[in-house]
């Protein structure tokens, strides 16, 4: 060392124990609790409004996949499975009675729509409340 040389400050000590970087246990998706997951299930047929038939596979695959490790979710599965079944067969009815009385059924769709929008947001309120709602007009074809 030189004596015209400012002294140098140490070097900064490092911890003993520095604690570990977080450690990332699958993201987002683990992290959700049974209600969480119910809500999702509910609102996934939403995703038919942006990508047509996604919404239906959405919450079956929620429901397959999940069920095991939260077996609450079985009954919001049924429960969604059931009210696509039974939407599927209105929409259905709705179209055949709009050629039967030459497009005045047509008016048939704008309800359907409304409940198939309506019906899986309360849902998915109700469920993200740990409550569990059974759709009005749901023909109970899974038990």
């Amino acid at each position: 060392m030189n004596e015209n040389e400012p002294p140098q400050p140490p070097p900064p000590q490092e911890h003993a124990n520095p604690s570990p970087p977080p450690v990332s246990n699958g993201g987002f998706l683990s992290n959700l609790n049974p209600n969480q997951w119910a809500m999702f299930l509910h609102l996934s047929q939403l995703t038919n409004l942006i990508l047509p038939g996604v919404g239906i596979a959405a919450p079956i695959l929620i429901w397959q996949i999940q069920k095991a490790q939260f077996p609450e979710l079985d009954r919001h599965g049924k429960m969604v499975t059931n009210w696509l079944i039974s939407l599927l067969i209105y929409a259905v009815a709705a179209f055949v009675a709009s050629f039967a009385t030459c497009g005045i059924g047509a008016v048939l769709f704008i309800p359907i729509a409304i409940v198939a929008i309506v019906f899986p947001i309360l849902g998915g309120i109700k469920a993200n409340n740990g409550v569990f709602w059974n759709y009005p007009l749901t023909i109970p074809f899974i038990k």
